[in-house]
């Protein structure tokens, strides 16, 4: 079962993935594209070129969990990395939208008291 939680990392994989992909291909692109440890506990998304498909890979301290998920209608809307970005920082909550369908431009956010402690 998949859990988002916000003391984890999301990073959205910058270019198109192939969906073929598995453990070891899609933390080798980690390793070696993203320049992160698959291994720290962060999650890592991949979409594919057409964005009806995503690949969630997770460690979970004793091996690899891959979600995949493959729409039957409409796309994932992704959030636009820089030129030079191989990857995206997401929060969980943004996670959870861009699973459920809803268009991140939409979404406001109210202001709420940050400790900077």
């Amino acid at each position: 079962m998949l859990v988002l939680s916000s003391s984890r990392r999301y990073f959205i994989y910058g270019q198109p993935a192939d969906m073929r992909k598995g453990f070891d291909s899609l933390s080798g692109i980690v390793q070696n594209e993203l320049q992160l440890s698959p291994h720290g506990g962060d999650i890592f998304i991949f979409f594919n070129k057409r964005h009806n498909q995503v690949k969630l890979l997770l460690f979970e301290g004793d091996g690899f969990s891959i979600y995949y998920k493959r729409l039957e209608k409409g796309t994932y809307e992704i959030p636009l990395a820089g030129k030079t970005a191989s990857s995206v920082q997401i929060k969980s909550d943004e996670l959870s939208l861009i699973l459920q369908g809803i268009s991140l431009e939409s979404v406001r956010r109210r202001v709420r008291y940050k400790n900077t402690l």
